[in-house]
């Protein structure tokens, strides 16, 4: 199966990457939008690439990559009535929400932001820099996801 690329966007005062280094391998779960539970029901797959970007933050934008390592499962955060993100009607046996396990790959040295990204012609159909895209996972073509993560080696 050939490898698919994922923008995955996470606030840094939620989940930063650096907690993802220091955790070695987290859950990516609490994703509550339906298409984009689909991809991590049926689409994301060990293996994948993925760009970390920060929203909701001072400085936005890609800080670095990470790879899928474990296909996507039921999200047991949505039946825990503790968690930050339960819903009633996901259970044991009749999960709706989906999450994947993800490691931290490269970390760049600074931010490549939105700003920068609009610049590159290579990049003008990337979907996170779409107006009004809202999506916390979104495709990346193979092509963006170099672009992207030679502009954030070169840093």
């Amino acid at each position: 199966m050939a490898v698919k690329y994922w923008l995955f966007k996470s606030e840094p005062t939620a989940y930063s990457f650096d907690d993802l280094v220091q955790d070695g391998t987290a859950e990516w779960d609490g994703v509550r939008n339906f298409q984009v539970r689909n991809w991590l029901r049926d689409e994301i797959k060990a293996g994948d690439q993925l760009l970390f970007y920060y929203s909701n933050t001072k400085v936005i934008g890609v800080v670095g990559t990470a790879t899928v390592v474990r296909d996507g499962y039921p999200d047991d955060t949505a039946w825990d009535p503790k968690s930050e993100h339960p819903d009633q009607k996901s259970t044991p046996d009749s999960p709706i929400w989906y999450m994947v396990d993800i490691q931290a790959g490269l970390r760049f040295a600074e931010t490549v932001t939105p700003v920068e990204m609009r610049l590159m012609a290579e990049l003008s159909e990337m979907v996170v820099l779409k107006k009004g895209n809202r999506l916390s996972i979104t495709p990346v073509t193979a092509e963006e996801f170099g672009v992207v993560k030679k502009i954030g080696m070169a840093k």
